[in-house]
């Protein structure tokens, strides 16, 4: 794993402290400026693609949702999505939070519609954990603004601390919670969040859709929610370097 960090860049320095900080205490980091405006063009324009060829079989590998465009299974769907599981900063930040070797569990699209997209506060993990033993992280790729009113995701700092989930300490976890806040930024950013935060989306108010993607890591004992083995395409092993292949938790030999 470390060899592999290594040569996709990622150094000691690359997190600075607060950085590694804030993941540690709010369990959440908004990086900005990771996706310049040439590839969010592309990345909007594959999406579009793919959701027109796919239709109504478009996120099927791993998840459909009603009140949500998905796709699923990006890596083997354009080069244009590997930025999502081989930038530094994005590698940096999972390493930090996992604390152990890690593999991408699921890169997906989701679209929250309009008057759409609420979600129940919820961890991407079914049982509660310790602090320290964290299983799974997330990275939100924000493919247009993040405003108060298109449905961006909750959160609640410092929930990953806990050790309960939502639905075991709230009345009602689709309600609001008085500690949450909302990620709010420019298109561009990435956000990567503990997913044993507490989180959810929220609604959609505008007449748009919200689009972001989701890369999605777990630790490297852990089964991913796209087998990487099963889908994988020749084309994209070949296209692929040795280190991206390991993070994907593809046979590098």
């Amino acid at each position: 794993m470390q060899d592999a960090l290594a040569n996709l860049g990622v150094r000691p320095d690359t997190l600075t402290q607060p950085e590694k900080d804030k993941l540690d205490d709010a369990g959440f980091l908004p990086l900005s400026g990771i996706l310049r405006a040439d590839h969010l063009c592309s990345l909007r324009a594959r999406v579009d693609e793919l959701l027109q060829a796919e239709g109504d079989r478009a996120g099927m590998e791993f998840s459909q949702e009603v009140g949500a465009e998905r796709l699923s299974d990006l890596v083997n769907k354009g080069a244009v999505f590997d930025i999502c599981f081989t930038h530094p900063r994005v590698l940096a930040s999972i390493a930090h939070v996992l604390r152990a070797d890690f593999k991408l569990s699921s890169l997906n699209y989701r679209a929250a519609l309009p008057g759409q997209g609420h979600q129940a506060l919820h961890t991407d993990w079914s049982e509660p954990v310790s602090a320290g033993q964290f299983r799974v992280c997330n990275s939100i790729w924000l493919l247009d603004d993040f405003t108060a009113e298109n449905g961006p995701t909750r959160v609640v700092p410092g929930s990953h601390q806990r050790g309960t989930l939502p639905q075991a300490a709230m009345p009602d976890p689709a309600a609001p919670h008085p500690d949450e806040v909302l990620l709010l930024a420019p298109a561009g950013t990435v956000v990567i969040f503990n997913s044993h935060l507490w989180h959810g989306g929220t609604l959609n108010r505008t007449s748009v859709r919200r689009r972001a993607l989701h890369a999605y890591f777990c630790c490297r004992t852990e089964r991913q929610q796209v087998d990487q083995q099963r889908f994988a395409r020749a084309e994209t092993r070949a296209r692929l370097s040795s280190a991206a292949r390991y993070v994907l938790g593809l046979d590098v030999g």
